[in-house]
């Protein structure tokens, strides 16, 4: 079974293969809202609020890659434009993203206001 190291909560899991990124997290008591977002106030893993964004630290290969919902969801927000700059490969909606092997996500990654590598 995959193992699933989660890097802020210093905390690994065992995955099924094929699981779902934030069904597990969530079920394994990681948490990957937010605080706004936490509880009823996200749109329960159907991509479109974007609260649940992970960093893929370590494995991009070893999860699914990115449909179209999720490009577009990081396309079109004003915030998560500006998130994904940089990191348009690491970064990741943790309910459309399967886990198919080892990996290290980060929870919780930092927004990119400063616009670094926005012009280069």
């Amino acid at each position: 079974m995959p193992k699933v190291t989660f890097v802020r909560e210093k905390r690994t899991i065992e995955v099924p293969e094929g699981a779902n990124l934030r069904t597990e997290a969530l079920k394994n008591g990681v948490e990957v809202h937010e605080w706004p977002h936490r509880g009823i106030f996200n749109c329960h893993g159907l991509g479109g609020c974007a609260s649940c964004s992970v960093k893929i630290v370590k494995g991009e290969e070893n999860v699914s890659r990115q449909g179209l919902r999720e490009w577009l969801r990081y396309l079109l927000g004003p915030i998560t434009f500006f998130m994904r700059i940089g990191q348009e490969k690491d970064l990741r909606l943790s309910c459309q993203c399967t886990i198919h092997g080892d990996c290290e996500i980060e929870t919780q990654p930092p927004v990119n206001w400063s616009g670094e590598k926005f012009w280069e």
